[in-house]
């Protein structure tokens, strides 16, 4: 993989253009992603890869699975990578490895996706959310601190929208008190952290190829990476029945098992895996800038990178304050420009958790984040015009009386 360094880069005002150039970029409808988009232009090397397994009869264990955890191993900086059904299943898998169950405590964000929790519900497990870093909408490394007793058993950093959590504080905290981290970098593969990787700093790291992630096959599919061979020994057990060898079950394992047809898709993407990145950076950059010519970083924040982040931007989160952030969805919806909540509702808030005996203001940098984030388009494919499009319409909220009477 490149260096973890983001290009210098210049972009043209977007403001300067011709006014019947204004008037045509206002009409482009601009989706929040489009992975058909990202699909076609790579159709014939997918439908070769994907022909080349049909014909073999091989899909399962074929050897494009092992190719692709070879790969996915040397861009994490592990030793080993073991392949699964999903990112989800990568999660329970990881518990499961480590035999957290009834009586036992895991620390993790509100702040995430479903996934990131309901696998500890599913070994009777103990989840104790903790609130998040306003600035990267990562965990805090104080609130874990704060949270750990006798009973934690892991700890599940999420590197959220792209970005790593603090993994060297979480890492020291975790290590006194001897207490295992598995990563979740769903949304994270490529990222890295002061020159570490997002699947190396835990004892496992957990990843999934959903067709909307950085690198997103055409189907479920998931990974899972680690240094220590009896803990990879004991991932790829279990996400097998539990059965070595055949017929000999020595624990109860699920069936999990990432097919080589969606490998060989996964194969042929990994190859643009640091142009996918860099062209988001690039997207991310531009916002940066355009949104502060236009004065528009004064009316919401934008995102933060930490110094010593390699982010890879899964997601372009702008936090819009004051109760204004629904009527700008709304505004740039009507206009057919896409903008997504992620998440609307924390976890802790959930009907599901309610049982947890979370109050509403117990985690108030997670409440707030969830009030407050808007995302917007970045996928690679994005046009300069589609791109211009998104910053010219969010300005022109700005001027409408909806912005008025919200202000």
């Amino acid at each position: 993989m490149d260096s973890p360094h983001r290009p210098q880069l210049f972009f043209r005002n977007p403001f300067a253009v011709a006014s019947q150039e204004k008037a045509s970029t206002t009409e482009i409808p601009v989706p929040l992603l489009d992975v058909n988009r990202g699909n076609s232009a790579i159709r014939d090397e997918v439908i070769a890869a994907i022909t080349k397994v049909v014909d073999s009869g091989r899909f399962l264990h074929g050897p494009e699975v092992g190719e692709l955890e070879c790969t996915v191993a040397g861009v994490s900086q592990t030793k080993h990578a073991i392949s699964c059904a999903s990112g989800s299943d990568a999660l329970l898998l990881a518990l499961m490895a480590m035999e957290i169950g009834p009586g036992d405590e895991v620390i993790l964000p509100s702040f995430t996706f479903f996934a990131t929790a309901s696998c500890v519900s599913r070994l009777g497990a103990k989840i104790v959310f903790v609130d998040i870093d306003p600035k990267t909408y990562n965990i805090s490394p104080e609130a874990i601190r704060d949270a750990i007793t006798t009973r934690t058993k892991a700890i599940i950093p999420v590197h959220l929208f792209g970005q790593c959590a603090a993994m060297d504080e979480i890492c020291a905290i975790a290590d006194s008190h001897q207490i295992p981290i598995i990563e979740d970098a769903a949304q994270a593969i490529g990222a890295a952290y002061q020159g570490r990787h997002a699947g190396a700093w835990g004892a496992v790291g957990c990843f999934s190829f959903y067709p909307t992630k950085n690198l997103g096959g055409m189907g479920d599919g998931g990974m899972l990476t680690c240094q220590d061979d009896a803990m990879a020994a004991k991932l790829r057990l279990y996400a097998s029945h539990g059965m070595q060898p055949r017929y000999h079950h020595r624990v109860i394992g699920i069936n999990s098992r990432l097919d080589t047809i969606q490998a060989a898709v996964l194969n042929v993407k990994m190859n643009r895996l640091n142009d996918y990145t860099h062209t988001r950076q690039a997207n991310a950059a531009r916002y940066d800038a355009w949104f502060a010519e236009a004065g528009l970083n004064k009316q919401f924040e934008l995102p933060k990178t930490t110094p010593g982040a390699f982010h890879v931007w899964n997601q372009y989160g702008i936090r819009v304050p004051e109760g204004r952030r629904d009527a700008l969805k709304a505004h740039l919806q009507d206009r057919k420009i896409g903008a997504e909540i992620y998440y609307p509702i924390p976890l802790h808030m959930q009907d599901c958790y309610r049982s947890l005996g979370y109050a509403q203001g117990c985690l108030p940098e997670t409440e707030r984040a969830s009030a407050e984030i808007l995302h917007l388009p970045i996928y690679p494919e994005l046009t300069i015009d589609e791109q211009r499009t998104v910053v010219s319409t969010i300005q022109s909220f700005y001027a409408t009386a909806a912005y008025r009477r919200v202000a």
